[in-house]
């Protein structure tokens, strides 16, 4: 079978978001994020569902790569605030499609 130059950049360029977003839990925390900023506690009761490791394992990739933007404030004590970058905005449209799929499928095998 033959493959078409454009086919094989899309499914590099795919490769390439799933390794940014592809974490476990990304696309909760991105989610969550789109409500706003949040400090680390309240984005850990807002995903009660993600241990603390796990979420500041996720933070700090998706932060690592340019999705989240890390704050720190030097109040006593330090405070840290989370929120998404331009980048991590800008993949509001993709996550909103995502969740349309979801509905559509939802109640089909």
């Amino acid at each position: 079978m033959e493959t078409f130059p454009q086919q094989e950049n899309r499914g590099s360029s795919i490769c390439e978001v799933l390794q940014i977003l592809g974490a476990k839990w990304a696309f909760l925390v991105i989610a969550e994020l789109a409500k706003g900023p949040k400090r680390f506690k309240q984005l850990q009761r807002d995903v009660a569902i993600i241990k603390t490791q796990s979420l500041t394992d996720t933070l700090r990739h998706l932060a690592q790569n340019g999705i989240v933007l890390r704050e720190v404030f030097p109040t006593v004590p330090v405070s840290v605030q989370y929120s998404l970058t331009e980048k991590g905005l800008d993949f509001q449209a993709a996550l909103m499609e995502m969740e349309k799929w979801a509905v559509k499928w939802a109640q089909q095998p």
